[in-house]
């Protein structure tokens, strides 16, 4: 359920801004994103499993909120950031 550690790396070197970012906005929400992708796989197979729902529904809160942050201090790396990860159809 987990992103693996080249994966998450794989997504910094996507998303950085700089040589050193490992953190900024449109990192996080890459990382979450993948994240939820997983999850929702897990659910598919695993209907049931209400314990990792409500952590599913906190990283896509977290995700909303990352991207609606973005949305107001650089609307066009929001948009970038959309289009690349295919969010927002």
């Amino acid at each position: 359920m987990s992103i693996t550690k080249e994966v998450k790396t794989k997504l910094i070197d996507e998303f950085k801004i700089n040589e050193k970012d490992t953190g900024s906005t449109e990192v996080q929400i890459a990382i979450l994103t993948e994240r939820i992708k997983n999850l929702s796989e897990h659910f598919k197979v695993h209907k049931k499993d209400n314990h990792s729902k409500r952590g599913f529904m906190a990283l896509i809160n977290r995700r909303k909120r990352l991207l609606n942050y973005l949305r107001r201090k650089d609307f066009d790396k929001y948009q970038e950031v959309i289009k690349r990860l295919g969010l927002r159809k």
